[in-house]
């Protein structure tokens, strides 16, 4: 008997069912192994030396494994055919290798295939190999280079920045193309514009739209006409001309279809088309790849999903090409099979296309055994890699350049359109323009009527329409990925969980599929562009990566790549120990001056401070992050957020105190006012004025009298509670609104519940809330059931008062921000259970204090004994 390792159980199943008997398939969940998150897991002075932890979900996998290898014939390492796969691999024979009297001289092989189907685990099992030693090179290369710069930098951050959370090797250049398009953004300059179309008829009476391309005996560009009179005369003398057809020409063209998906590009479609972010994607992809129940077999739908090569194999380019004659007939099957290369930079091209593993299985076919956003992922998968070997669809391109007349003065104008001729491959698939490919029109793809050249045409009306120009747009997680791809920044394996982390540190927020940078990755960027700008410059992480190549190809040795870059890197870090806040303050108020002094209304200079008139704002550091202050300070306590909606607000209002009236009962001033933490509502001066933040839901420029006084009198009493006589109150707190009562606290939905909540209600929340428990919820209902854990107990995906979340018995596991939680899988389920519980043990010691001492001094002492083993 010979023991398989694959990472997911899915995947272990389903590969035991191919392989029978003399085999036993077991997972490693994932990694097994990791450099723990302190400083001296990678010892550049030891010669690059990296300490590997295992934590206790793993150390419990790793068991069973080595259990099952004592027991068996060999060793069979099947993990994923990149340079993860590789990795899990190698970790795994390390820890193996390790433990006495596991492998002895036990055969050890490594097999690698692209598609979980059966005969493609049979091809793999019949042709082994050993691990790829440049592989693994290259992944502990990038390993470390990921370690060095975020244990390393990160540090520099926290003190020169404080607020700042983190930098990286790539998710920092990742967050700098962001900025970058903010600050173009924040610098355009908007031009006006001026087009002129001409609505006209050919004798048959079909009316054609044709534009202005050619006046004043020159030919127009987008700007020339820059104003109204321009345009006005030029209507003119369009209204009073007669019109000719000069020429007609129709060119047959060809467009041929984009070659199937790779990582970056399904993620690029998936997010246009289907509204995936990219994690969404990558989790919906692996569920086809590693298999699911068609019909009583489980089989995997689509190739391995983390690839950067556009090539198929030959025997699924036949097989496409039989269903391409089959379902869209012989003239859609071109004569010869279509090859593709890859134009990406640095491509490894080193696995095959993401396609559908056997192209008979359409997405109709399928439908009835996927949910809705596999069947949504397949679909797109299989159409893309259909059309890739359809012929090319056949269009006729008509250009008419038409000449108007008027007095001796001659005008050009032109109308263009389109016809297909023969849809070829758009009968299966048509690509979605990115926002950058968009036109101002849609001319091309009209369709003219009949215009012979040489007649005649008749004016039916001249429109004259202003324009401005407009900046580039933000970036979409689609275009991001496709810049950084361009780039040659980051890998296929990487794009998700990079934009995942800008997310997750509140560095760039979403808002209507767009990344907007938030101050503190402004700021971020603004500081490792002056202080460290070798380390964020795209060319120069784009060469680390080509380096990465090198050695997976066995051309550069890994070492050699981390001393070069640890010796430059060192000095960086070494110089910034001099380094004053007032110098970083000084770089940042100039490199974010957009954001930091916008521009007032009113003209004035937007540095001087608008409260004391004499100070000058500045950025200013506090252990909660960056915000803008006056130089008089404490003289002057003038301060705002840093932030474009405050800046915006401080920049139109002057950020003055907005006078709201009178208290009704006291007679002293009512406020409006903007303060480090946000807006909020004053009554009188001094240190014994009454403050009020205004509610997340509520928006300054709603304020007025009577919802300050609405706020300002909270906590609101609601009455007494019938049984006990005690006052229940109403209020709004740092958690949102709610109610109290002897003590003890009840959640509202709203704030308007704070100011509307009865007596009757308010009892009923609070014993509602007793129901539950002191201190403890109600469970939420599940909102998805994934199946048993491994050791038993059900799987489910739930939806708490702080997101939605995984529950196994007593362990809750948050998803990450973003993560659909339909979306979820059972591996990545398993993956963030094994990561809590590893995380779990500070917890659960502060309740039973003696055994837990017991029982922690017995873990320390397993994991030496582990270590030496």
């Amino acid at each position: 008997m010979n023991v398989v390792v694959v990472e997911s159980p899915a995947k272990a199943k389903t590969i035991n069912r191919y392989l029978g008997s003399d085999y036993k398939v077991l997972a490693s969940f994932g990694h097994v192994r990791d450099l723990p998150a302190k400083d001296g897991s990678v010892k550049p002075d030891e010669d690059f030396d990296m300490t590997w932890q295992v934590d206790a979900a793993s150390n419990k996998r790793l068991k069973e494994i080595s259990d099952a290898v004592k027991a068996s014939d060999g060793l069979i390492l099947a993990t994923d055919p990149d340079r993860e796969g590789e990795a899990i691999s190698w970790h795994v024979l390390e820890v193996l290798r390790n433990k006495r009297g596991v492998l002895g001289d036990k055969p050890v092989k490594r097999v690698v295939f692209n598609a979980i189907t059966k005969k493609a685990v049979l091809d793999a099992m019949a042709n082994p190999r050993d691990i790829d030693e440049p592989l693994v090179d290259a992944y502990l290369a990038r390993r470390a280079l990921d370690y060095l710069v975020g244990f390393n930098l990160s540090p520099v951050l926290w003190r020169k920045l404080p607020g700042a959370r983190s930098a990286g090797r790539v998710q920092s250049v990742a967050l700098r193309l962001v900025c970058d398009r903010e600050s173009e953004i924040e610098r355009f300059v908007s031009e006006e514009y001026w087009q002129l179309v001409a609505q006209l008829q050919t004798p048959r009476g079909d009316s054609f739209e044709a534009r202005l391309v050619l006046a004043d005996g020159k030919r127009l560009q987008k700007l020339s006409i820059a104003d109204a009179e321009h345009a006005e005369r030029l209507k003119k003398l369009l209204e009073g001309a007669s019109f000719l057809a000069d020429s007609v020409e129709a060119k047959p063209t060809r467009r041929n279809p984009a070659p199937p998906f790779t990582t970056s590009t399904l993620q690029q479609a998936a997010s246009s088309k289907l509204s995936f972010n990219a994690s969404r994607t990558m989790q919906v992809a692996q569920r086809l790849y590693e298999g699911l129940d068609i019909g009583g077999e489980t089989v995997g739908l689509i190739t391995y999903m983390r690839t950067d090569g556009v090539q198929m194999a030959s025997e699924a380019i036949d097989g496409a090409r039989v269903v391409i004659a089959s379902h869209f007939g012989e003239r859609y099957c071109p004569e010869k099979p279509r090859h593709y290369a890859t134009k990406a930079k640095n491509a490894q091209e080193a696995h095959e296309a993401i396609r559908p593993t056997d192209f008979s299985r359409t997405p109709d076919s399928m439908k009835q055994y996927l949910d809705g956003d596999q069947y949504r992922l397949y679909e797109l998968v299989w159409k893309r890699a259909i059309a890739s070997q359809m012929a090319p669809a056949e269009i006729e391109r008509t250009t008419v350049d038409i000449s108007a007349h008027n007095d001796g003065e001659i005008a050009g104008l032109r109308a263009t359109g389109s016809v297909i001729r023969f849809d070829g491959f758009i009968a299966a698939y048509t690509d979605q323009k990115d926002d950058a490919d968009q036109s101002d029109d849609n001319e091309d793809s009209r369709r003219l009527p009949l215009i012979n050249a040489q007649e005649d045409l008749a004016r039916e009306k001249i429109d004259a329409t202003q324009h401005f120009t407009e900046p580039p747009p933000r970036y979409s997680e689609a275009s991001l990925i496709k810049k950084m791809e361009e780039l040659g920044i980051g890998r296929p394996s990487t794009y998700a969980a990079t934009l995942a982390t800008l997310r997750d540190r509140e560095y760039v927020t979403i808002d209507k599929r767009k990344l907007i940078p938030e101050a503190k990755g402004r700021l971020v960027t603004a500081f490792l562009e002056n202080f460290f700008d070798r380390y964020v410059e795209y060319d120069f992480t784009a060469g680390l990566e080509e380096k990465l190549d090198r050695i997976s190809a066995g051309e550069l040795v890994w070492k050699d790549v981390l001393r070069d870059f640890w010796k430059d890197f060192l000095n960086h870090i070494e110089g910034t120990k001099e380094l004053r806040v007032t110098n970083v303050l000084d770089a940042l108020n100039e490199e974010l001056a957009p954001l930091v002094f916008p521009q007032r209304e009113d003209g004035s200079d937007p540095r001087i401070c608008p409260k004391c008139g004499t100070g000058n704002l500045s950025l200013k550091l506090s252990r909660y992050g960056a915000f803008v202050g006056c130089s008089n300070y404490p003289e002057c306590g003038y301060t705002r957020q840093l932030s474009a909606d405050s800046a915006a607000d401080d920049a139109n209002a002057n950020n003055e105190p907005q006078d709201l009236g009178k208290d009704p009962l006291t007679d002293e001033p009512i406020t409006l006012r903007t303060g480090r933490f946000g807006p909020y509502v004053q009554r009188g001066e001094g240190k014994g004025a009454k403050r009020s933040s205004l509610p997340k839901t509520w928006k300054p420029e709603d304020i007025d009298h009577e919802k300050a006084i609405a706020l300002l009198s909270l906590p609101r009493d609601v009455g007494m509670h019938p049984e006990t006589g005690k006052m229940i109150s109403a209020g709004l707190g740092r958690y949102g609104p709610f109610l109290l009562h002897d003590g003890a606290y009840a959640n509202l939905e709203t704030i308007e519940d704070v100011f509307s909540v009865g007596l009757n209600r308010a009892v009923t929340v609070l014993a509602e809330k007793q129901a539950k428990g002191p201190g403890r919820r109600a469970k939420p209902a599940a909102l998805k059931e994934l199946g048993d854990h491994p050791d038993g107990g059900p799987i489910t995906v739930r939806d708490g008062r702080y997101g939605p979340y995984v529950n196994w018995g007593k362990i809750n596991a948050t998803l990450p921000k973003d993560a659909d939680p339909q979306s979820i899988t059972v591996e990545k389920a398993l993956e963030l259970i094994a990561a809590k519980a590893a995380k779990g043990g500070k917890t659960k010691a502060k309740t039973t204090k003696k055994k837990t001492t017991k029982k922690t001094a017995a873990a320390k002492k397993t994991k030496t004994v582990q270590a030496e083993d």
